[in-house]
């Protein structure tokens, strides 16, 4: 068992390695059980374990470039840790976004007319604009910890989750767009057999689906920062 201020010494040395504050006590976790193990299997002190332990660290430690996410450099194991959240949750989102757009085929042949096709398109697409809005509407209080410039000791940004909030508002805007159009096309393809406009059946089925999916995305990305911030606040209040 570590003592307070051995586990302090740990925490110390992360922050100096600029980890968003979830990812900081996912590693320490794992750096305090092995700290801990070295020290009972191999009988040494907790400087000769801590010293091993950061040796065995060490390349995860390197800075490297995340251009999609991050405009600066960020340590190897934050931009693995990120890059596999982001590819799960971009499976999750497209196959929530295949169910969107299985609706969107259907009322190509429920709709009565190229009139009702276009105020289902709306519709649909809209509540991907309002949703989100009531979501963020229900949950004001996180407004501060998305701040880009929301930080710990001015270093650590709360949560690995934090730099997709521009995203956010950029696809609700690109949505606002989507939604504005009669998006009739898909109708007369499908229904009138008018096939004079194919690439614009192509643009109108497949960029909502495409912005669904990321809409899709930072909400889910959204929930994971609320529940990291829960982890993150504990920490800090018992720190």
């Amino acid at each position: 068992m570590l003592l307070k201020e051995q586990e302090q010494a740990i925490t110390d040395y992360l922050v100096l390695h600029q980890l968003p504050l979830d990812i900081l006590l996912e590693v320490k976790d794992h750096m305090l059980s092995q700290v801990a193990d070295i020290q009972t299997e191999e009988h040494k002190s907790f400087e000769e374990a801590f010293y091993k332990t950061q040796k065995l660290w060490e390349s995860e430690f390197r800075m490297t470039k995340y251009s999609v996410f991050y405009a600066e450099e960020i340590p190897v194991i934050v931009k693995k840790i990120v890059r596999t959240r982001n590819n799960n949750l971009l499976k999750k989102s497209g196959l929530l976004g295949l169910i969107s757009l299985a609706f969107s085929f259907a009322f190509i042949y429920l709709a009565s007319d190229v009139d009702h096709y276009t105020d289902l398109f709306r519709i649909q697409n809209g509540l991907f604009i309002v949703v989100p809005l009531i979501i963020w509407a229900f949950h004001y209080k996180m407004l501060k910890y998305i701040r880009y410039d929301h930080k710990y000791k001015e270093k650590l940004f709360y949560t690995m989750y934090q730099q997709n909030a521009a995203l956010t508002l950029s696809m609700i805007g690109l949505m606002a767009q989507i939604m504005v159009k009669e998006g009739k096309y898909p109708y007369l393809f499908f229904r009138e057999n008018d096939h004079s406009e194919i690439g614009y059946v192509l643009v109108t089925l497949l960029l909502p689906y495409l912005v669904q999916v990321l809409i899709i995305f930072v909400m889910m990305s959204f929930f994971g920062h609320k529940k990291a911030v829960v982890r993150v606040e504990r920490f800090l209040n018992t720190g």
